[in-house]
C-alpha cells in the first residue's frame, strides 16, 4: 500500500496572512490558523476546546491556481476550509548555525466557510466568491458543507442481519 498525505481542516487565521513575491514573479502566502479540538478536562470532568496550531503556505501554482492571492484576500478571523497535505522544512539558522525544522501545511484548495465576503484588497477577484480554489478538479460539495455535516442528524441504523440465520429452514 502507498503513503497517503492529506490535510482537511476547517478554522480560523489567526493572523492577517503575509503576501511574499519571488524575483520570478511567484507569490506564497504565509498563513497562521488554529483548530479546536474537543476533550474531556481530567480535572472538572467538563468538556473543553484544546487550540492546535498550524502554520499554512499557499503558492501560486503553474497551473493558473491563484491560492496565495486568493489568500492575501483574507483576514485574521476568518474561518475557513482547507485542504493540503503536511511538508517539513528545513534550514540552518544564520545566526546559530543550528539546524532547525518544522512541520507545516502546504494548501492544495481553499475555500470560505460560513457568510461574509473576502475583504478587497487588490481590485476584483478571479474566482467567485465561495468558489473554491483548488490545484485539482473542483469539489463535490458546497462551500462550508463540511461544518453542516457534523450538525445532520443521523437515521437510526437497522439492526445488522445475522449470518446463517435468515431463510433458514427447520
Amino acid at each position: 500500500m502507498s503513503d497517503l498525505n492529506k490535510v482537511m481542516l476547517i478554522g480560523r487565521l489567526t493572523r492577517d496572512p503575509e503576501i511574499k513575491e519571488f524575483a520570478n514573479g511567484g507569490k506564497v502566502a504565509h498563513l497562521g490558523f488554529v483548530v479546536h479540538n474537543r476533550r474531556k478536562s481530567a480535572a472538572t470532568g467538563e468538556w473543553e476546546e484544546a487550540p492546535v496550531w498550524v502554520e499554512l503556505k499557499a503558492y501560486n501554482r503553474d497551473n493558473g491556481r491563484k491560492l496565495a492571492d486568493f489568500a492575501g484576500r483574507l483576514a485574521k478571523g476568518r474561518q475557513v476550509y482547507v485542504e493540503g497535505h503536511l511538508a517539513m522544512e528545513e534550514w540552518t539558522g544564520k545566526e546559530d548555525g543550528k539546524h532547525h525544522s518544522k512541520t507545516l501545511v502546504y494548501v492544495d484548495a481553499l475555500d470560505f466557510v460560513g457568510s461574509g465576503k473576502p475583504r478587497e484588497k487588490e481590485g476584483p477577484a478571479d474566482h467567485a466568491p465561495g468558489e473554491h480554489v483548488a490545484d485539482g478538479p473542483a469539489p463535490d460539495h458546497a462551500p462550508g458543507e463540511h461544518l453542516a455535516d457534523a450538525a445532520w442528524e443521523e437515521e437510526p441504523l437497522a439492526a445488522p442481519a445475522r449470518p446463517g440465520k435468515a431463510g433458514r429452514k427447520k
